[in-house]
């Protein structure tokens, strides 16, 4: 059993620090719910929610919980550890953000979409850059990606505001050409982070899907990489940094691209017992 530490005060009461520097009370369901979606039972949620809840005190980081969580997790759990950090992980793909594109074209790809990304595309006025295009039948989704390594950054309302004016200038292109006839076009901002009060209120007021961290609720890009298991490579415990950065330098970002063809990992020559402990780890996250 996990040892419980003395408790000072009701954790109810408690004030923890986001990494926006702004102060919340702290709230269990937020962790239970975040121990359960990595896989975590009954069980092992309450017995790490218990322990924290003994040990928190005001003032304390979100990111200092959520180490002591993952470290409580790691003890018990080695494949829902490596789950549960999947914030850190996406934060570990930038820094230009080109991998981050290609993980959410992989999250389109596994709901049955074409994608194409990085693309020029012409508009009516200019040309423009789109970073994920996501065509399912008559339907296309034209995706901005706003990646950033700061958990604190807030996507402004100048985002939605300048990627609504882009889309609509390529939507108006594309119509005026027969092979767009009978599509229907969609705009959208996906992010990591978070979008601020305006930004989101104008982009859903203006027609644009906003996917963030944790919006909408229950099925922001968190929720949707855990559901279709497009955990990036950077949750790997088993590479090393270098080892990672070769991968993405070559196109693979995903476990799922190494679960599915394992002789990727031949180019790293590792040696038979990392490379059987790589496997197991691959597999407890992909299956």
């Amino acid at each position: 059993m996990i040892r419980n530490e003395p408790s000072f005060k009701p954790a109810s009461n408690i004030l923890v620090r986001k990494a926006s520097g702004a102060e919340e009370p702290f709230e269990k369901y937020k962790l239970e719910r975040s121990l359960r979606n990595a896989g975590a039972d009954n069980d092992l949620v309450n017995e790490i929610v218990g322990n924290i809840e003994n040990w928190i005190s005001n003032g304390l980081t979100t990111k200092k919980i959520y180490s002591r969580a993952f470290s409580l997790l790691r003890r018990k759990e080695t494949g829902v550890a490596i789950r549960y950090k999947l914030k850190q992980a996406i934060m570990e793909l930038g820094p230009s953000g080109y991998p981050f594109e290609d993980l959410i074209g992989h999250l389109f790809e596994k709901q049955g979409y074409e994608v194409k990304v990085g693309q020029i595309l012409e508009g009516h006025c200019v040309t423009h850059e789109m970073d994920v295009i996501a065509t399912d039948k008559k339907n296309q989704h034209l995706i901005e990606c706003k990646y950033s390594s700061d958990q604190g950054k807030q996507i402004s309302v100048q985002v939605s505001l300048y990627v609504r004016s882009r889309v609509d200038d390529i939507i108006r292109k594309r119509k005026e050409s027969p092979y767009y006839n009978d599509f229907t076009f969609s705009g959208g901002i996906v992010t990591n982070t978070r979008f601020s009060a305006d930004a989101l209120q104008y982009g859903e007021c203006s027609g644009l899907q906003m996917l963030a961290w944790d919006y909408p609720y229950g099925n922001g890009l968190k929720d949707l990489i855990e559901r279709l298991k497009i955990y990036p490579i950077t949750i790997l415990g088993q590479l090393t940094r270098d080892e990672k950065q070769t991968l993405l330098n070559r196109g693979i970002v995903i476990c799922l691209q190494l679960f599915n063809k394992p002789e990727i990992l031949d180019s790293l020559q590792l040696s038979i017992t990392k490379y059987n402990a790589l496997e197991k780890e691959i597999n407890e996250i992909c299956r």
